[in-house]
């Protein structure tokens, strides 16, 4: 696959216990990524962070939280991530979606 210059950058900020249809949240939007040939998704889990209810989750040893930030950051054109869009405004309930231009600099796969 190759990826314009041009792209978007899609981040969606949840909470790791997040939940759709009995599974991680952040499984099923990288799941659905895929199944609509998206150029990739990662996802990162957070340390320590507060969303819109300002409750402080972190992973500190002795306040260790079972809800830690998870951001699903997805980069590609923006007819793809328009694919994406309904299922996002379905299944994320609570958290923050953002969008921005970006500018792809290398989209490689070796060739084994």
């Amino acid at each position: 696959m190759k990826l314009p210059e041009d792209a978007l950058l899609l981040r969606v900020f949840i909470g790791e216990s997040d939940q759709y249809q009995g599974k991680p949240l952040y499984e099923q939007i990288v799941i659905k990524a895929r199944e609509l040939n998206l150029a990739g998704a990662t996802v990162l889990r957070g340390i320590m962070g507060f969303g819109a209810d300002s409750r402080i989750h972190t992973a500190k040893l002795l306040e260790l939280s079972v809800d830690l930030p998870m951001v699903i950051e997805i980069v590609d054109t923006e007819e793809n991530i328009n694919k994406l869009m309904p299922f996002i405004d379905e299944t994320v309930k609570e958290g923050l979606v953002t969008l921005e231009k970006m500018k792809v600099i290398k989209y490689r796969h070796s060739q084994q």
